[in-house]
């Protein structure tokens, strides 16, 4: 696993164009249309060759740009602290992981990470994984097994519901996981913990919020940069756990 600190490496290139961590990438990249490409697959195709993010964590042997969201937003909110305790819902492919055993130095034995997916997942260095839909029965009972002490210092979920292409229903499903990951975070975080969870752009449900600011000292929404601007992806950070469900 590269990239000591968790930071991304410097991106290289020749163009003008700025990559995530302030080097430089290739200019855009134009494919020919193939016969069984639909439009959308097309752009979807031309997005990821032309995104600094992706080719910074290829660079870097993070499994997905994603990991790149988490880097920035601890970096500027300092939430995986060396010996801290991580659970990642919805890890795969991995790239929250990664960044959160480095940083918390869970390869090193001082920190721990506890990472499930429904999605079966490569084994990552210095995280204990299970694949388990988070929302069937045992799969918070694992979790809480494996935790060193019983508490975390952080819940991360990056956790999303396949879209259906209604928009309301896919906010309400994705906050179904939110609300859920949310009781999970206040059943095991221990005082001063942070929870750090995907919501969508629209309105986090009021519920969710009065949930959140009862239990935390700070609830805030943040959209780091590596989140695409034209993405209705954001984040709902709560820190300062005070205790109690």
């Amino acid at each position: 696993m590269k990239g000591k600190s968790g930071r991304g490496p410097r991106a290289k290139g020749s163009s003008s164009a700025i990559g995530p961590s302030g080097g430089q990438r290739d200019l855009n990249v134009r494919l020919k249309t193939a016969r069984k490409r639909t439009a959308s697959s097309q752009r979807w195709l031309e997005r990821q060759l032309n995104d600094p993010y992706v080719a910074a964590a290829k660079r870097a042997g993070y499994r997905s740009r994603a990991a790149y969201k988490l880097i920035e937003i601890d970096d500027k909110y300092r939430l995986l602290k060396p010996g801290g305790r991580v659970v990642d819902l919805g890890a795969a492919p991995g790239g929250w992981s990664q960044i959160a055993a480095e940083r918390v130095q869970a390869v090193a034995g001082r920190g721990q990470v506890v990472a499930i997916d429904i999605l079966e997942m490569e084994p990552v260095a210095g995280v204990e994984l299970a694949q388990l839909d988070f929302m069937d029965d045992g799969a918070e009972d694992w979790l809480k097994s494996k935790l060193e002490g019983g508490a975390a210092d952080v819940v991360l979920s990056d956790m999303a519901a396949p879209t259906v292409g209604h928009a309301k229903t896919d906010h309400l499903r994705i906050m179904n996981l939110a609300e859920a990951a949310a009781h999970f975070a206040a059943d095991v975080l221990a005082p001063g913990g942070a929870f750090l969870c995907k919501v969508f752009q629209g309105g986090t449900e009021r519920d969710l919020l009065d949930f959140l600011r009862q239990r935390f000292s700070i609830v805030r929404h943040v959209k780091p940069p590596a989140s695409r601007a034209d993405s209705a992806e954001l984040y709902v950070l709560a820190t300062g756990f005070k205790g109690g469900r």
